[in-house]
């Protein structure tokens, strides 16, 4: 495959193994210890993907992620030892891509990689149609460039937001239901939990979205059916 992945780490015999599953499948493998070397890695040539430990010995994976989302959108997957609910509430609304909670198995870590990557790469294809330019009021979305602007402000979002909002903004007058959201977008079975996903997901991109008179209305939600964007 040739993809560039960094794994950051503290537990290096966590890290060893993850690269070794890494580098079997064809990925190339840096690996760091500490947030902020994995930092000083990135700010020289950004990875295709992050998989990234919440607890560090210097700086918290939460720190590391923001600091990645001010400039890069690739993916992140967040690995921790913790199992509070909040601690993958943070994780989303910091703009991580996936969570795995520790002890995890390489196999599924790897399954999670590819979908990632899949749905990463996808936008940074050539010669797409006209098909994938959505154009209306105020919002412009390229699926080719994973370029967003909104109220002539260009937005930073993650494959996950992206596709989120291309999905609504494809649908524009219906309403989505949360579930047909999460199964289309994660491409995964929507359970009961699956709604406080979606939902942090759709708070962040209202945040990104807002300007300075409050949050953004562009995304409405239908309650106890869904979302919906206007025609």
């Amino acid at each position: 495959m040739g993809n560039r992945i960094l794994v950051v780490d503290d537990e290096k015999e966590i890290a060893d193994v993850i690269e070794l599953y890494l580098k079997n499948e064809g990925f190339e493998v840096e690996k760091f210890y500490t947030g902020k070397d994995a930092l000083a890695s990135i700010e020289k040539a950004a990875p295709d993907m992050a998989l990234l430990d919440v607890m560090l010995p210097d700086i918290d994976g939460f720190e590391v992620l923001q600091k990645i989302r001010e400039k890069y959108n690739f993916p992140v997957i967040m690995l921790t030892a913790k199992t509070e609910y909040m601690d993958k509430i943070n994780g989303l609304m910091l703009g991580a891509d996936d969570y795995m909670a520790k002890p995890f198995n390489p196999l599924e870590l790897i399954a999670r990689v590819k979908a990632q990557m899949r749905r990463f790469t996808k936008y940074n294809t050539g010669g797409r149609a006209q098909e994938d330019v959505i154009d209306f009021g105020n919002m412009f979305l390229n699926r080719t460039t994973h370029e967003c602007i909104y109220n002539e402000k260009h937005l930073t979002l993650t494959p996950i937001e992206f596709d989120i909002l291309w999905l609504l903004c494809d649908n524009r007058g219906q309403v989505i239901s949360s579930e047909r959201l999460f199964e289309e977008v994660w491409k995964e079975k929507y359970y009961k939990n699956s709604n406080n996903t979606v939902m942090v997901h759709i708070r962040h991109l209202r945040e990104k979205m807002s300007g300075p008179a409050g949050k953004s209305n562009f995304i409405k939600t239908v309650w106890g059916v869904g979302y919906r964007v206007e025609k």
